[in-house]
């Protein structure tokens, strides 16, 4: 018996290895020019301030002047509470206005339409000159006293700037509680809930995801118009560093000082409002983006690794 043996091909060669590609990226020559020029404008600014007529160390010596440190605590102080009555009043204009009462919509709508459309500084000299209009508050078994002498400029400011803030909020709130799916009230409803307790349990949670940011930029653009509250002769930070300008003579100084002060207060809202929108976000997206710190620590980290590398 005879095996047939067959011989083997030749083996085909492995085909030859792509030549790698070598990216050549973009110049973006606009972008250098126009960072130059940026730049260059910047420079310009600081040596013209720098080369004015400014007593700069007057700064830093009444930067910690005790009267403008009250105007600082006064103005965070009528910022706060101005806020929490805008927030509070808001939240019930805005479910005011959504009610199926024509009556109460119709009020709450009256409301914010006369807020908002009348600037602020008019309605803080209204309610400081409503003297001329009433001659003292009867508040039968509570109260009673001149006017002159119930609106405070403290209470003038108060009212002033909460009760507008009251019709901003009030469309900020709406706005957050339409975002809400009507079927999460709907299912509510259906286990027993009353339309209170809807609202409170249900749709006011996460309604808050709407409604935190542009509440933080309210507060914030709060804190600076406190400074309206001068013309009501309310003691705030704008108050402080005028009388300590004109009593110094570092009048321009002294209105650098109140902007530091100013930066300083935003600054630091600002913080605090990024985290409280990132706690509100926890439900929303699944997985939160990294914050300032934890973003600083992971390119220390890479940096590290990459050194690390390097030195092997």
């Amino acid at each position: 018996m005879t095996t047939k043996i067959e011989k083997a091909g030749p083996v085909d060669a492995p085909p030859p290895a792509p030549e790698s590609i070598k990216a050549i990226p973009v110049r973006h020559y606009g972008r250098w020019v126009a960072a130059i020029i940026a730049i260059a404008l910047i420079v310009l600014l600081i040596s013209a301030f720098a080369r004015g007529d400014v007593n700069w160390n007057a700064i830093p010596d009444y930067f910690f002047d005790n009267e403008v440190l009250r105007g600082v605590r006064n103005t965070v102080w009528i910022t706060i509470l101005s806020m929490v009555v805008g927030v509070v009043l808001g939240i019930v204009l805005a479910v005011m206005r959504l009610s199926k009462n024509p009556v109460t919509a119709s009020i709450a709508w009256g409301y914010i339409w006369f807020f908002r459309g009348t600037p602020v500084y008019v309605q803080l000299l209204v309610w400081f000159n409503l003297g001329l209009v009433f001659d003292y508050i009867n508040i039968m078994p509570i109260y009673k006293d001149e006017w002159s002498d119930f609106m405070t400029p403290f209470l003038a400011a108060l009212l002033g700037l909460g009760l507008n803030e009251a019709a901003y909020m009030a469309e900020i709130c709406r706005a957050g509680i339409q975002s809400v799916d009507e079927g999460q009230s709907e299912a509510a409803q259906a286990l027993g809930m009353s339309h209170a307790k809807t609202l409170r349990r249900v749709v006011l949670p996460q309604a808050m995801r709407v409604i935190v940011p542009p509440t933080g930029n309210e507060f914030i653009n709060m804190l600076k118009t406190t400074s309206l509250v001068i013309a009501v002769q309310y003691w705030d930070l704008l108050q402080a560093t005028s009388e300590v300008g004109q009593n110094s003579g570092a009048t321009a100084e002294m209105l650098f000082l109140a902007a530091a002060w100013y930066l300083i207060l935003t600054s630091v809202l600002s913080v605090g409002q990024y985290y409280l929108e990132r706690y509100y976000a926890r439900g929303s997206s699944r997985s939160l983006p990294d914050t300032p710190l934890q973003r600083v620590r992971a390119n220390l980290l890479s940096l590290g690794n990459r050194s690390g590398g390097i030195g092997a």
